[in-house]
C-alpha cells in the first residue's frame, strides 16, 4: 500500500506540472517535501550517478564472466604446400592414401586447400584471482552506492537551503516594502512641518533622498528573489523557476548523542569501509597468485577441402588442465608488498574519516546553538529597534529630534528587519546542516522512513 501510495503521488507531481507548464515562474509553487522528492529523481547529478551506479553493476557481471565456460567458434581456411601441414591436413580431413607416403610426395607435395571448423570450451574449476575479482566488483559497487546515496543526501541539503533562501527573499522583499511604508511616512511628517513652518526643506530632501535608497533595496531584493527561485527549479531539474511555499520548513533538534551514533552509519563512511574490505581483497588476491588455476576444456572439429563447414574429416578433443606459474621475476612478491601498503593506507583513511565525521556532527551541533542564541538577539534588537523609532518619531513630532535622528533608527531598524530574517534562516539552515553531517537528513525530513 505505501509503494502505491507513493505512485499516486508521483503521478500527481507530474500532472501538475505539465498543467504549469504554461503558467509563468512565479505561479509554480511547490511545497518543500515535492521540492524534494522531484529533486531525487530530477535532480541532473543524481540522474548521472544513477547511470554511473549502473554501469558499475555491470563490472559485477565482466566479473562473474571469468569463473563461466569460454564458448569459441571458428572457421579457419589455410592453403599451403609445407610439407607438415600438407600431411597433417590430409590426415585430418581423412583422406591420406597409401601414395603419400612416396618420398617425392612427402618432400614435396602439390598445394592443399584445407577448411577447418571448429567449436571449442574451457571452464576454470579452481580460478582463486577470478572469484577474488568478482567479490572486489561486488564491494566497489557497493561503496559507489553509498556515495550515490551520500549525493542524495547532499542534495537534499541544499534544495533545504535553497527552498530556504526563495522564502528568506521573499522576507527581505517583505522588509524593503516596510521600509519604504515608513519612509515615506516620515517625508510625509516632514513635508507637513515645512508646511506649517515648524520643519527645515533639508529635512524634507533628506526624507525624499530615504525614500529612493530604499526603493532601491527593494529592487535589490525583488532581483534576489527571482534568482532565488530559478536556483530551487534548477536544483531539481526543471528548466524553468519554482517559488517556496510560506510554511516554513522545520527539523526537530534533538541530543548530540543520536547525532553521533547515526554519524557512524553515514553513507561515504559505510562507502570508505566497503573500500577498505576491498583492500583486505587485494591483499588476497595478491597472494592468490602463487596458486594454481584448474580447469578443464574441449573441441570439436570438421575438416574438408572443398567447402567451408564440410564434414570430410571429424575429431575431438578433451582435456584437462593445471597452470601454475612458479616464477614471474618476483612480480608477485612486489605486488603483495603493494597491496599490503594499500590496505595501511586505506585503514588510516577511514580512521581519520571517522574522526573527522565526528568532529563535523560536533561543530554543526555548536554551530545550531550559536545560530539560535543569534535568533533570540535579532528578535530582541527589532523589538528595541521599534521602540526607538517610535521614541524618536514622537520627539520629532513635538521638535525635540532632528530629521538625521529620524533616520538615523529608521536605518537601525531596518538593518535589524533584515538582520532578523538572515539569522531565522541561519538557524534553520544550521538545523539542516547537522541533519546531514550526521546522514538523518532525508529521515528528518520524511523522504525516507
Amino acid at each position: 500500500m505505501p509503494g502505491i501510495r507513493r505512485g499516486w503521488r508521483w503521478l500527481f507531481l507530474l500532472i501538475g506540472l505539465i498543467v504549469s507548464s504554461g503558467v509563468s515562474a512565479a505561479e509554480q509553487q511547490l511545497s518543500m517535501k515535492d521540492c524534494l522528492l522531484l529533486a531525487m529523481k530530477g535532480n541532473p547529478e543524481i540522474r548521472a550517478r544513477d547511470h554511473g551506479l549502473l554501469a558499475d553493476h555491470e563490472d559485477i557481471r565482466i566479473a562473474r564472466s571469468f569463473l563461466l565456460p569460454k564458448l569459441t567458434f571458428e572457421e579457419r581456411f589455410m592453403r599451403t604446400n609445407n610439407p607438415t601441414y600438407t600431411f597433417m591436413a590430409k590426415l585430418n580431413q581423412e583422406r591420406f592414401a597409401a601414395e603419400d607416403f612416396d618420398i617425392h610426395a612427402l618432400n614435396d607435395p602439390a598445394p592443399v586447400s584445407d577448411f577447418q571448423t571448429s567449436i571449442a570450451f574451457e571452464q576454470a574449476l579452481f580460478a582463486p584471482k577470478a572469484s577474488i575479482g568478482k567479490k572486489m566488483a561486488e564491494k566497489e559497487y557497493e561503496a559507489r552506492r553509498e556515495e550515490v546515496d551520500r549525493k542524495r543526501e547532499e542534495v537534499a541539503f541544499m534544495v533545504f537551503k535553497t527552498y530556504l533562501d526563495v522564502q528568506t527573499a521573499r522576507s527581505f522583499l517583505a522588509v524593503t516594502e516596510k521600509g519604504i511604508d515608513d519612509a515615506r511616512e516620515h517625508l510625509r511628517i516632514a513635508e507637513s512641518r515645512y508646511a506649517t513652518g515648524l520643519g527645515l526643506y533639508s529635512d524634507m530632501l533628506r526624507a525624499e533622498v530615504a525614500v529612493r535608497t530604499a526603493e532601491e533595496r527593494k529592487v535589490t531584493a525583488e532581483k534576489n528573489l527571482l534568482v532565488a527561485r530559478r536556483a530551487l527549479g534548477l536544483l531539481i531539474g526543471l528548466p524553468e523557476s519554482v517559488d517556496a511555499g510560506d510554511e516554513r520548513p522545520s527539523i526537530m533538534l534533538k541530543d548530540l548523542s543520536y547525532y553521533d551514533a547515526a554519524a557512524q552509519s553515514r553513507k561515504d563512511l559505510k562507502g570508505m569501509e566497503a573500500r577498505f574490505r576491498n583492500a583486505e581483497n587485494n591483499l588476497r588476491l595478491a597472494n592468490s597468485s602463487y596458486l594454481p588455476v584448474l580447469g578443464i576444456g574441449g573441441s570439436y572439429q570438421l575438416n574438408s577441402h572443398k567447402a567451408p563447414f564440410g564434414e570430410e574429416g571429424e575429431s575431438w578433443q578433451a582435456m584437462a588442465f593445471l597452470r601454475w606459474e612458479l616464477f614471474d621475476g618476483l612480480k608477485r612478491e612486489a605486488e603483495r608488498a603493494k597491496a599490503q601498503h594499500k590496505l595501511a593506507e586505506a585503514e588510516a583513511y577511514l580512521d581519520g574519516m571517522k574522526k573527522h565525521v565526528s568532529f563535523e556532527v560536533y561543530e554543526a551541533y555548536l554551530s545550531v546553538e550559536e545560530s539560535r542564541k543569534g535568533l533570540e538577539l535579532a528578535k530582541a534588537n527589532v523589538a528595541a529597534a521599534e521602540e526607538g523609532r517610535r521614541l524618536v518619531r514622537t520627539r520629532y513630532e513635538r521638535s525635540l529630534s532632528t530629521m538625521v535622528d529620524m533616520l538615523d533608527v529608521q536605518s537601525n531598524l531596518d538593518a535589524a528587519r533584515a538582520d532578523h530574517v538572515a539569522r531565522e534562516a541561519a538557524y534553520l539552515t544550521a538545523l539542516a546542516r547537522l541533519s546531514h553531517q550526521s546522514g538523518t537528513i532525508l529521515k528528518d525530513l520524511e523522504i525516507e522512513p
